[in-house]
């Protein structure tokens, strides 16, 4: 006789409101070192590193979506294997990567999002915008 086991497979998810506010980058970056926090407990591979490169993540797509795009939208979802992170902003142009240089004092961003995460896209959104979007993987 085979027994069959289940995998049951954990996930949350989050959504919050940012205002086009200089701060809003910060308080994003609190909100999100609490949610991973709690779900820590059960997330494998969800440690106090993962917890702050998320947080990192987020803080740099808030920052540019509100330079760019005004207020914006931040979804969190994590799950046993990742943490995904989603940024909606109301921007008409497309945000892209600069090349980096040595002196430059911005623009290093999206680069080091792109590096933190295991896949990072930016899509056009309905009506105008983008969700940028970062899977970090566990």
């Amino acid at each position: 006789m085979r027994t069959h086991r289940r995998t049951h497979r954990r996930s949350a998810q989050v959504e919050y409101l940012l205002p086009d506010e200089a701060e809003s980058a910060g308080r994003a970056r609190k909100l999100t070192s609490q949610f991973l926090a709690r779900r820590a407990l059960w997330a494998v591979g969800l440690d106090a590193e993962r917890i702050g490169d998320a947080a990192l993540v987020v803080s740099e797509l808030v920052t540019n979506a509100t330079r760019c795009g005004g207020s914006c939208r931040l979804c969190l979802h994590v799950s046993d294997t990742q943490v995904t992170v989603e940024v909606y902003d109301g921007s008409p142009g497309r945000p892209g990567v600069r090349p980096l240089t040595t002196w430059g004092e911005s623009g290093r961003g999206l680069a080091m999002v792109r590096h933190l995460a295991q896949r990072f896209d930016i899509d056009p959104v309905d009506g105008g915008g983008n969700r940028v979007r970062a899977v970090l993987a566990l």
